[in-house]
């Protein structure tokens, strides 16, 4: 019989990553997205190409899918949702709220008599956790399995058009718990019984140095990532940084110290790779939210502070990213304007980061703000 998966999202990691996955394990795949271009785009193709670079580089053909407007159609996903064996999303968290709604109304229409296998390819933490919330609001929810995940592939800024040029390198960590011991037929996923620490490794490792290196870069003018790491100086500065999470990671979690050196050493050549070309500007958009209390730089910053070890150079990366200035990214705009309001920096710390003043990271940050304010 025909497995289906439906996944909302089509744009680059939808398409490169998570349906190309999806596609290689026999899936017939199901977009579905509010894009009327993107939407448009797919239904008039009948396959794209993923063109990976890097170690190992093939170009993929994905085939056999369809493609629905979630916002003009939703009874047709909410129909193929009933039907499906699997949901997968890459929206990006703060979206997962309006996708709730459509999954909990599929899984009240179910038809399948198997349970409605859940994950979100999101870049948070916990993130099928917060779709799984969302969705329990309009549904019971008691006829899907719902996995945390995490996932790691660098997809550069695109030219246009279906095709996705993306990394050869991928990891898709999934918690295999949820499953009872009998897990989907996913190409490309590995299952473990404890997510946490694979999250952690990489949202404290490759998320940290690739938005440190866009803050300091675009501090000293540079435009690409590949040009800001090539500068000793600056890299430098990230290995310092990636020193640090590297102490929280192999102290929290236990891993191998050397092990966790060559996971350094290989996100630094994937972030200054000359076939994915990046800028600082892209990588650097919504630092609200990479500021934000468990995010990249002040999650390992505060449990590095409990811990009573070094973030100086986290808080270096933190006072970079409060002088990212770009008008074309809203939350840039907006944070800039918070640091203009007049509001004092104790303030400024705790809404910008989400600490508690009592926190031991918290002072420290308010002599960044401090810093920052006066220029």
């Amino acid at each position: 019989m025909a497995k289906t998966a439906v996944h909302f999202g089509a744009g680059n990691i939808g398409r490169g990553f998570v349906a190309q996955f999806l596609h290689e394990s026999g899936y017939e795949v199901v977009f579905a997205d509010v894009s009327e271009e993107l939407i448009g785009a797919l239904q008039a193709r009948d396959s794209y190409e993923v063109i990976e670079v890097g170690e190992g580089a093939q170009t993929k053909t994905v085939d056999n899918y369809r493609a629905i407007n979630s916002k003009t159609h939703e009874a047709e996903v909410i129909a193929e949702i009933a039907a499906a064996d699997i949901v997968t999303t890459a929206v990006g968290a703060r979206i997962l709220q309006f996708v709730a709604p459509v999954i909990a109304k599929g899984l009240g229409a179910r038809t399948n008599p198997e349970p409605l296998v859940v994950i979100a390819c999101e870049n948070a933490i916990g993130g099928t956790d917060i779709l799984a919330a969302e969705v329990r609001k309009h549904d019971p929810a008691e006829n899907a399995v719902f996995a945390n995940c995490a996932i790691d592939r660098i997809v550069p800024e695109q030219s246009g058009g279906l095709d996705v040029t993306i990394e050869s390198f991928f990891e898709w960590v999934v918690d295999k718990t949820p499953f009872g011991g009998s897990t989907p037929d996913i190409y490309g996923v590995t299952w473990v019984d404890d997510l946490g620490p694979f999250i952690e490794r990489k949202l404290f490792t490759v998320n940290t140095a690739h938005a440190a290196a866009a803050y300091h870069g675009i501090d000293r003018g540079w435009v690409s990532i590949r040009e800001a790491l090539a500068t000793p100086e600056l890299q430098a500065e990230i290995r310092a940084v990636l020193a640090e999470t590297k102490a929280l990671l192999v102290a929290k979690h236990g891993f191998d110290a050397d092990e966790q050196q060559a996971y350094i050493e290989k996100t630094l050549k994937r972030i200054s790779n000359p076939a994915l070309p990046d800028t600082c500007e892209r990588v650097g958009r919504g630092p609200l939210r990479k500021l934000s209390r468990h995010e990249r730089f002040i999650g390992p910053a505060a449990e590095l502070a409990e811990r009573g070890m070094e973030v100086w150079n986290l808080l270096n990366a933190v006072g970079a990213a409060l002088r990212f200035d770009v008008e074309e990214d809203a939350e840039s705009v907006e944070l800039q304007a918070l640091l203009a309001s007049g509001a004092p920096a104790d303030a400024l710390a705790q809404t910008i980061t989400g600490l508690e003043p009592s926190h031991p990271l918290f002072p420290h940050v308010v002599e960044v703000v401090e810093l920052r304010l006066a220029r």
